[in-house]
């Protein structure tokens, strides 16, 4: 599948910091930013630029707000590397903080945002357009606020915001290809003059395919992790997603010696991938956050015990 106007962007170690708090060490994160870019990936996230003053009392490690110092660190020497990119919480950040983007080690600001803050995140992600930065809006739990808000959302998107993609993020890992098919020509009906982008995880083990059928339906802007670490059932993997684009300038092969030796030593004591609670929370459209509490206590493999509790709430 080769496309010219195509951008793959890897987020690992933004989503994958959902793991284990955001506690990655420098030389990881530096091998890893490394083989993206040999891999010819466009853009490299690298963790969320939120200020420490929001998260009181939280603990966690430095890419949960990263540094200018710390970007710097695990990016610079690298010879074509992937522009760098971050994330944003509307309301987490200080904006007396934020160098312009020619001060910056990072080229990129996606703001993520549930539609009722659709408001906030425009008026951020022009504050970061202002100072120079590339940027995108990421709708979040898009499977979730399908009604009307959603409609006035894209619109807003369209016309209030300097973003060049729009994100559909399915957070709980519930669309199926049919639903990537209907909210892609939904969101076609207000976003004309900005590209798309699809954020997938992989609940059902459709994380892939759903960014496949994201592609047939015209979306240009893709994310992916090195073999699939993200929060919870984790993303679409970046060594499928690179081997299914036929593009030249991707090479998948630093992705395979990523794998065999860093993430195959890191899944062997942080959990992430298609598991069956995650199926269960996918399948029912729930947050996450129930199967990764179920999977730290006994009940971790009562999966039957946790379908009826799950139906059970729903139904109330």
């Amino acid at each position: 599948m080769y496309r010219e106007q195509i951008k793959v962007l890897d987020c690992t170690i933004r989503d994958g910091g959902l793991v284990n708090a955001h506690d990655f060490d420098i030389d990881f994160v530096r091998r890893v930013y490394r083989g993206v870019s040999a891999a010819g990936v466009d853009y490299f996230e690298i963790g969320y630029k939120n200020s420490p003053e929001f998260f009181p009392g939280a603990k966690f490690g430095p890419w949960k707000c990263c540094t200018d110092a710390d970007i710097r660190s695990a990016t610079e020497g690298v010879e074509n590397g992937a522009k760098v990119s971050v994330m944003v919480d509307v309301g987490r950040v200080n904006m007396d903080t934020i160098l312009p983007a020619d001060r910056s080690p990072y080229h990129m600001v996606r703001v993520a945002s549930y539609v009722k803050g659709i408001d906030k995140a425009i008026a951020m992600e022009n504050r970061f357009h202002e100072l120079g930065y590339e940027t995108t809006i990421n709708i979040m739990a898009i499977s979730r606020d399908v009604g009307p808000e959603l409609d006035e959302a894209m619109d807003q998107c369209e016309k209030e915001s300097h973003a060049q993609a729009i994100y559909l993020v399915d957070s709980f890992g519930s669309l199926y290809q049919e639903d990537i098919q209907r909210l892609v020509a939904r969101a076609r009906r207000w976003i004309a003059a900005k590209e798309l982008g699809f954020h997938g995880h992989n609940n059902q083990q459709l994380a892939f395919s759903n960014t496949i059928e994201s592609i047939i339906q015209g979306v240009n802007y893709l994310d992916a992790t090195v073999y699939g670490m993200g929060r919870a059932a984790g993303n679409c993997t970046l060594e499928l997603l690179l081997g299914f684009l036929k593009n030249p300038k991707y090479d998948v092969r630093p992705i395979l010696d990523l794998v065999s030796s860093d993430f195959i030593p890191l899944r062997e004591r942080h959990e992430w991938g298609y598991i069956i609670p995650h199926m269960i929370a996918g399948q029912l459209g729930l947050h996450p956050q129930e199967a990764l509490d179920v999977r730290k206590g006994p009940e971790r493999e009562n999966y039957r015990a946790f379908h009826d509790r799950m139906t059970s709430a729903l139904s109330v």
